[in-house]
């Protein structure tokens, strides 16, 4: 090992350009105008510890993983200690090239041999030169006669010392300790336990040590760890802003917040073959440099690893042993153990970094990986997906047997391995057939595969490889929908002259073909209308989950009934994939159903996290949070959309958090009556690509909160309009309740009256309940004192039971409709029920001015109408259960909160919560707190 050195004035050094650099300018002067993507926190304690070292002394010890930053951050610090005036002296271990002698002190001789040879060589010449000459000599004896090393360390710790007492205080920057010389390494960690009371700042940058004690034990550490998402994204955004949305979700997973790995994993449009992790030069250096040094048998055990990374121990050991023609011997770990590379508990073996597996490999040629894709496949169960995959990977030419077993068992792969391992063997076999059908009937598969999992570039990059080879009629134009797509973008397509299919394989490229365009076809009259005529003639796949899904998105009104007779007809099957769930729960919501389409979601939820798919929820939380929204629980659904945001942000799927984080604004405002935020063009933008009608469902939400926050009138153009637009109706269809209570507001019953009256027309005798139902909740609304038509509890009461929106609504007009019959009894008790329902659905402003409002009428204000419970009684209206439920919503948790203490649904919780509330004579949690803590003082 060597090193590298430098010795400062107190003038501003010149910036060093290193390989990496996180450093990105924004004016001013070094050490102040510069940020460290992430790093603010570690900036901070580093100017504090200049200050510290400076006035009185400090050390510390920079410690994280290869490529965290430690050097970026070791440099900033250089500039800011020289702009302060400061001297610094520096060196740099290195980690390639020959080792100098094991007891040459080359770290210390570049450290301070400026000092010992320049101009301002220190006044005690005596101990100066015996320092300079034990370096010269290259450390023999560490100076004979003088105590080794710990003389060595004396003097130079006097040295240094006598550099700080010359007026300006002292910087020790010193990278890649743990990679300099042994005699170095001591002494300055000697001279680090000593800086306290030298105006000295001694700052060592190393690796973890793998030992539980270190030379550099008790001197105060700064760990650098990985970079969050959110930062991780911010400085691929900077760095690297051409990627697509797929190459950062990629990124952003193998990186795992390493910065060096954030800027030098490559973004590859293809897999190469045979498939390795990928990796770069300076990875491998800085991830994997000790590798070649490692016996054979570990280096094999390394790259099967690599290639395999869901592994048992034993059977990556006996591939290993299989490329090296020995026993399998767990021998081979313990160099990659103690390399760290790699840890193990015996029956797993895991890299360090998930960048490391690339990096072990890297530069390995195609004979040698193929040998261990061959290796692989001889050792796993033969019948397995994972064998298949590795006997495609070792194969060369063409093979039609294999390229046939891997596209039988992509169905099989895409529920046990899952879908991204499914679209590798579609791809492997498109490259495996002789024929041109063959290739091209694999490759629009594995196209439409990864364009259903959001895999954008590699969907494109398949239907373009799918154009070159022989496709049906309706496959060409899929691949050319499929070719066109990303970014954002939707294909064009004109349905009106599309063939119609024949067959099976025909129905399902023209299945996939309007799941594809159906999106980009949507507003557009004609083309929907000619889209609908399309699917009505295919009448024997009416109940398949993306015809139902493009229906609704062409016509979610008209068709509303079709889809969810269709929804209702499939959604109980056994079995039924979870894409299938995720897309018959965005139809029905389209369609006006979101009870049926939160269940679906719930299912899908359930389904993902079981198979620990945690990247595939942001999209499923999304409409769980709209399912939530158009059912009125402002609750449920800001939490949805909260959870939503965080793991899009976690996993690099930008639109869906821009779309969550919108959404959970909206409902917040809707929770509280406040303004909405409208979101900048950006943010618009990248919502859209999430949720195509983000738009239509801000507008409508934007005059929603104004009818909570008690200023109906105003909110009444708004509603009104969005509800004659055609594009924004099949949302405002939602807000007809709102919309109502508006014009009540706005002395415009007569107009609404008739704007329901021709919306039921235009939905005819075929108008799904669900939908009704918010019709008649409207109508209730509208209803004058003097109309003796029965409210719509018993014709729809089991939409109102499935709806706590429309349960509230319709308890809130009736109690005010019997407050101006001067029904006050009745009036206090409906009222009272319609808050305890707006205040279980997180309707905060809306339960505050109906609670005005029985304090209006008489109702007294410690929440104790004629008829309420006593405080010492409280307790003994609930069950058990009822009270334990009660108390933790009094203690502030949410439904959800509750429900997983209890191991109950929040929608349990919350129908439990609807007793307790009027039972107790409450409309707030926290009146329950109080009527609950009462009781208990009693």
């Amino acid at each position: 090992m060597n090193a590298r050195t430098r010795l400062s004035s107190p003038a501003p050094v010149p910036e060093r350009r290193r390989a990496l650099t996180l450093v990105t300018p924004v004016g001013g002067t070094p050490g102040s105008g510069s940020v460290l993507v992430g790093r603010e926190p570690e900036l901070r304690a580093l100017r504090e510890f200049l200050r510290e070292g400076a006035a009185r002394g400090a050390a510390r010890v920079l410690c994280g993983p290869a490529g965290t930053g430690k050097s970026a951050l070791l440099e900033a610090t250089v500039q800011a200690a020289a702009a302060t005036g400061m001297r610094v002296l520096r060196c740099a271990g290195t980690r390639d090239g020959d080792p100098p002698g094991p007891s040459d002190p080359s770290g210390l001789r570049r450290l301070v041999w400026p000092v010992l040879a320049g101009p301002r060589r220190p006044s005690t010449a005596g101990r100066s030169d015996a320092v300079r000459q034990v370096l010269a000599d290259g450390g023999r004896g560490n100076g004979p006669g003088r105590g080794g090393r710990s003389w060595l360390s004396f003097a130079v710790l006097g040295l240094l010392e006598s550099v700080s007492d010359t007026g300006h205080p002292l910087l020790i920057a010193v990278d890649d300790w743990d990679a300099l010389d042994e005699p170095s390494r001591d002494a300055l960690a000697f001279v680090a336990r000593r800086a306290e009371g030298r105006p000295m700042a001694v700052l060592l940058a190393s690796r973890p040590h793998r030992t539980p004690t270190s030379p550099l034990t008790g001197v105060p550490e700064l760990p650098l760890g990985p970079l969050s998402p959110l930062r991780s994204a911010e400085l691929l955004a900077a760095r690297r802003p051409d990627l697509d949305a797929q190459a950062v979700r990629e990124l952003l997973a193998d990186a795992a917040g390493n910065p060096l790995a954030l800027l030098e994993l490559p973004a590859l449009s293809e897999e190469p073959v045979p498939w390795t992790p990928a990796s770069s030069d300076r990875l491998a250096a800085a991830l994997a440099s000790g590798v070649p040094l490692l016996p054979r048998a570990t280096r094999h055990l390394l790259l099967v690893a690599a290639l395999h990374p869901a592994g048992d121990l034993p059977v990556l050991l006996a591939a290993a042993a299989r490329i090296t023609g020995a026993e399998p011997s767990f021998a081979a770990l313990e160099p990659a153990e103690q390399a760290g590379l790699v840890v193990s508990d015996g029956t797993r073996l895991r890299f360090g970094h998930p960048a490391a597996a690339g990096a072990v490999v890297h530069g390995t040629d195609r004979r040698g990986l193929r040998a261990a894709h061959a290796a692989l496949a001889a050792v796993l169960p033969p019948a397995s997906v994972r064998a298949l995959w590795h006997r495609s990977e070792a194969a060369e030419g063409y093979d039609p047997a294999l390229a046939a077993r891997l596209e039988a068992a992509h169905g099989h792969a895409l529920e046990q391995d899952g879908p991204p391992m499914a679209v590798r063997l579609l791809r492997r076999a498109a490259d495996l057939y002789p024929e041109s059908a063959d290739r091209g009937r694999c490759a629009l598969r594995a196209a439409r595969l990864a364009h259903g999992l959001g895999l954008e570039r590699t969907a494109r990059t398949m239907a373009r490889r799918a154009l070159r080879e022989r496709l049906s009629p309706l496959g060409t134009l899929c691949a050319t929908a499929l070719a066109e797509t990303g970014d954002g973008r939707r294909p064009v397509a004109d349905p009106s002259v599309w063939p119609v299919p024949t067959g099976a394989a025909e129905q399902e490229d023209a299945l996939e073909l309007v799941r594809i365009t159906a999106a980009g076809i949507a507003g557009d009259d004609e083309r929907s209308g000619a889209l609908l005529a399309f699917l009505d003639g295919m009448p024997d796949r009416s109940a398949d989950p993306r015809l139902l899904h493009a229906m609704a998105t062409a016509d979610p009104v008209r068709r509303a009934a079709t889809v969810l007779a269709g929804v209702a007809a499939v959604r109980c099957l056994p079995g039924l994939p979870v894409r299938d769930l995720e897309r018959l729960g965005e139809a029905a919501l389209m369609a006006g159903d979101p009870r049926t389409a939160l269940d679906l979601c719930r299912r899908a939820e359930r389904d993902h996290r079981l198979h620990d798919r945690p990247d595939r929820l942001p999209p499923v939380l999304l409409r769980q949070g709209l399912a939530h929204l158009a059912l009125g629980d402002r609750g449920q659904g800001g939490d949805a959309f909260g959870r939503c945001a965080e793991l899009a942000e976690a996993y690099g799927h930008a639109h869906h958090a821009a779309a969550a984080r919108l959404l959970e604004g909206l409902a917040g405002a809707l929770r509280t009556g406040g303004a909405v935020r409208p979101g900048s063009a950006h943010e618009l933008a990248a919502a859209r690509r999430s949720v195509r009608s983000v738009d239509a469902v801000l507008a409508v939400g934007t005059a929603c909160a104004l009818v909570e926050a008690g200023e109906s009138a105003a909110a009444w153009p708004a509603l009104a309009s969005l509800l004659a637009d055609p594009r924004t109706r099949p949302t405002a269809l939602f807000a007809l309740v709102p919309f109502a209570e508006a014009a009540g507001a706005a002395n415009a019953s007569g107009e609404a009256l008739a704007a329901l009256d021709g919306l039921e027309a235009e939905l005819g005798p075929r108008c799904p309940r669900v939908v009704a139902a918010r019709f008649a909740v409207a109508r209730a609304v509208l209803a004058d004192d003097e109309d003796t038509q029965a409210l719509p509890e018993r014709a729809f009461s089991e939409e109102l039971s499935r709806s706590p929106g429309l349960a509230a609504a319709l308890l809130l007009a009736r109690g005010r409709r019997l407050r101006r019959r001067r029904q006050v009894t009745d009036a206090r008790a409906a009222l009272r029920r319609a808050a305890a329902g707006f205040a279980l659905l997180g309707a905060a402003a809306r339960a505050a001015r109906i609670t005005a409002e029985l304090r209006a009428s008489g109702e007294r204000a410690e929440g104790g109408a004629p008829g309420t419970p006593r405080p010492d009684a409280a307790r003994d209206l609930l069950s058990p259960q009822e009270l334990r439920i009660a108390e933790l919503a009094g203690r502030g948790l949410s439904n959800r909160d509750i429900g997983e203490r209890l191991g109950l649904s929040p929608r349990t919780i919350g129908a439990y919560l609807y007793r307790v509330f009027p039972r107790l004579g409450v409309t707030s949690r926290a009146q329950l707190a109080e009527v609950l803590r009462d009781a208990h003082t009693a």
